[in-house]
């Protein structure tokens, strides 16, 4: 076999003070899939930041071309702006860029100024957040005071909230689950982020002289898949909450 035909399989080290290397710093076995693989993240790029919303992978997959790995293209994106003052961040399934942290200090001159949430709010957000899928009368058993629909017609007007579906019991009251808008709103790549009860003491949201037997629920692992006690909704159910203009129907 020739010297020309060995340089084609062997594994070559990706400068790593380019661009390229922060897209994968490391051996690299097939030139033209490296190659490939590079363009892709700039096609991932270009997508993203043309995005008022995050794009999710499936999004991405049907405008990438055929065979390439999201998960790879979007690990060399995130890597590539790593340490600049936009970062790449995930947002439950999608994807978004995001000013750095550490530099958000310089945007809060130009941040229009949102209402607050009331302490209801709060409790019910967190309540929702922690307990989804939840119903109303189920946070009002949590709070132990009655929940007003106001409450809840706030929470779901900043997106951070959502009907989910109807629970397999007597009246089917709805569920309430959080959104991708409440993840990238709190900068959590998914709900099973939300910090634990070690946290939240350190933080100070919790006392230190909690009851014993107090615990914080674990989040679902996916809080968009339903439970076997929810049923999803119907368009009938979109309709009876006024989530959908009624069908007219012709005589």
């Amino acid at each position: 076999m020739s010297e020309r035909a060995n340089a084609s399989v062997i594994p070559f080290k990706v400068d790593d003070e380019t661009e390229e290397g922060a897209v994968e710093q490391g051996t690299v076995e097939n030139p033209a899939e490296r190659l490939l693989l590079s363009e892709a993240v700039r096609m991932a790029e270009a997508i993203i930041f043309a995005s008022a919303q995050p794009v999710s992978e499936k999004q991405l997959a049907a405008r990438l071309p055929d065979g390439i790995s999201i998960a790879a293209a979007m690990a060399d994106l995130q890597q590539i702006y790593a340490k600049r003052g936009v970062n790449l961040v995930r947002v439950g399934d999608a994807w978004a860029f995001r000013t750095a942290g550490d530099l958000a200090f310089l945007m809060s001159r130009d941040t229009v100024q949102q209402r607050k949430l009331s302490r209801a709010a709060l409790e019910v957000l967190a309540i929702i957040a922690y307990h989804q899928p939840v119903t109303r009368a189920e946070i009002e058993d949590i709070r132990g005071v009655e929940t007003s629909k106001g409450t809840l017609d706030t929470l779901m007007e900043t997106e951070w909230v959502r009907m989910r579906g109807r629970r397999k019991t007597p009246g089917r009251p709805v569920t309430y689950g959080t959104t991708e808008s409440f993840l990238d709103h709190f900068a959590l790549e998914e709900i099973r982020d939300l910090p634990g009860m070690e946290e939240l003491k350190g933080a100070g949201l919790l006392s230190t002289r909690m009851p014993s037997n107090f615990s914080v629920p674990l989040p679902p692992a996916d809080p968009d898949a339903l439970t076997e006690d929810e049923d999803p909704l119907t368009d009938i159910d979109l309709e009876e909450l006024g989530l959908l203009t009624p069908r007219v129907t012709e005589d």
